[in-house]
């Protein structure tokens, strides 16, 4: 099975539990207002290889994922190559290597039903809470995403939300509020995360002639993070995985 890398990073340490290899795929059908990564969004785009070839890279660095790392396939948006994902990961997992999912959650279908019986956890992006939001700065659905949870919950698989915290636009804690209520009923959600707004990816919109929605912004400062932190609140007790180990809660 091919798939299409975007590019690779070997020692990540914010993308999943421990220290990972994180693949970033080609190819994204959202185009959220706020992307680091606009190159990532055509199709077409970067490097193809297989599924083996690209675990044979990812081996070499297993003595280094200790108990908790491992991989994370990233985007773009990885559920739009789920056969080559599914692959692999059920080549880590012929090896014992842990896998980690990040994702916006707006694909839902046979190949990734089945992708998701190879994932022992989940990053979802709650990019917004209301529909009239996720449509205006991702172009995507809500709906799709809070779907895609139930479908998390259902199957027990560890999850942590992600949401990035603009300054002026989702800062309030009423907007925290509103990131719980939808939490609320999913006691598989281990974790979340607030995550601050940069402008790094400013250069790469004007090499690429697209306009950064969200240059109007000012940057998300660490002590707006600090505020709303105390806010959140997770749906349940300490939740332990079906494959097995307690992932801690964290905030």
């Amino acid at each position: 099975m091919m798939g299409r890398i975007h590019s690779v990073e070997s020692f990540g340490s914010v993308d999943g539990p421990g220290i990972r290899y994180v693949v970033f795929l080609q190819g994204c059908p959202l185009r959220c207002a706020y992307c680091h990564n606009p190159d990532t969004w055509p199709l077409a785009g970067g490097t193809e290889m297989s599924a083996q070839e690209l675990f044979q890279k990812i081996r070499r660095y297993k003595p280094y994922f200790g108990e908790e790392g491992g991989v994370t396939v990233s985007g773009g948006e990885a559920l739009l190559q789920p056969e080559f994902v599914r692959e692999l990961f059920l080549l880590c997992h012929s090896e014992g290597i842990n896998t980690a999912l990040d994702t916006s959650g707006c694909v839902l279908g046979e190949a990734v039903l089945a992708l998701l019986e190879e994932t022992d956890t989940v990053l979802l992006d709650i990019k917004m809470t209301t529909e009239e939001a996720y449509a205006t700065y991702t172009g995507g659905s809500l709906a799709a995403t809070m779907a895609f949870l139930q479908e998390l919950h259902r199957r027990g698989i560890p999850t942590w939300v992600r949401q990035v915290i603009v300054e002026g636009l989702n800062d309030t804690p009423e907007d925290i509020q509103a990131l719980n209520a939808l939490m609320a009923p999913y006691d598989n959600i281990v974790k979340v995360e607030l995550l601050p707004f940069h402008k790094l990816c400013r250069s790469k919109y004007e090499k690429l002639g697209i306009p950064f929605r969200f240059d109007c912004y000012p940057e998300t400062r660490e002590a707006t993070i600090r505020r709303l932190q105390p806010a959140l609140v997770l749906p349940g007790k300490q939740y332990k995985g079906r494959r097995g180990g307690c992932l801690n809660r964290s905030k």
